[in-house]
């Protein structure tokens, strides 16, 4: 099985999460954040993978220190779980449209980490959560899960649409990527290592 647990704590977060490649049914998130938790569901949803996060941050400074700690915590287990990476796809691309938006995701679990985030929001905020944060949550994965990650919103009026439209990509993509391929023996790189 395909799995990792962590427990991070600083000064500013305490999480607990639990990551299961393998198993859809399991999936329990609260941050304390309405809006990250949605669109969290929607990610563990569209990538088929059994999530549970618990997070207490420090909410009463804002909600940037929760997200991003998240994200970290999210980037290690992801990593964690996919071991050697042997026999896996490696990448993964995924258009979502979502009502007038439209949202690409494509990433590749090299080992390199990279971030191109290419998406703007007219809303700061929804809920008490500020959308900024959405770039914050997919650095932190992106450099911890050691993966290239480029995510676009092509179209869009609606922020809310926007950025689910984005999660909702980046679970699909991942879900491709990390696919066990029978035809794949090893790693899929002609360098032998991922």
């Amino acid at each position: 099985m395909r799995t990792a647990k962590m427990e991070r704590k600083t000064a500013e977060t305490s999480i607990k999460m639990e990551v299961y490649l393998d198993q859809s049914e399991k999936c329990e998130i609260n941050t304390g954040v309405g809006f990250l938790d949605h669109m969290l569901t929607l990610f563990a949803r569209h990538s088929r993978i059994g999530f549970v996060c618990e997070a207490i941050g420090d909410l009463e400074v804002d909600s940037h220190h929760t997200a991003e700690d998240v994200g970290i915590v999210l980037g290690q287990c992801l990593k964690e779980a996919l071991g050697d990476k042997a026999g896996i796809n490696r990448y993964g691309s995924e258009y979502v449209p979502m009502d007038e938006s439209l949202g690409f995701v494509a990433l590749d679990l090299s080992g390199r980490s990279y971030l191109v985030f290419d998406a703007t929001f007219d809303n700061p905020k929804l809920g008490a959560f500020d959308t900024e944060l959405v770039e914050e949550f997919f650095q932190a994965v992106a450099f911890n899960a050691a993966m290239n990650l480029h995510c676009r919103v092509l179209y869009g009026k609606n922020t809310h649409h926007k950025i689910e439209a984005l999660f909702k990509a980046f679970g699909r993509a991942l879900r491709q990527a990390i696919t066990v391929n029978p035809d794949i023996q090893g790693v899929n790189s002609t360098k032998g290592v991922l």
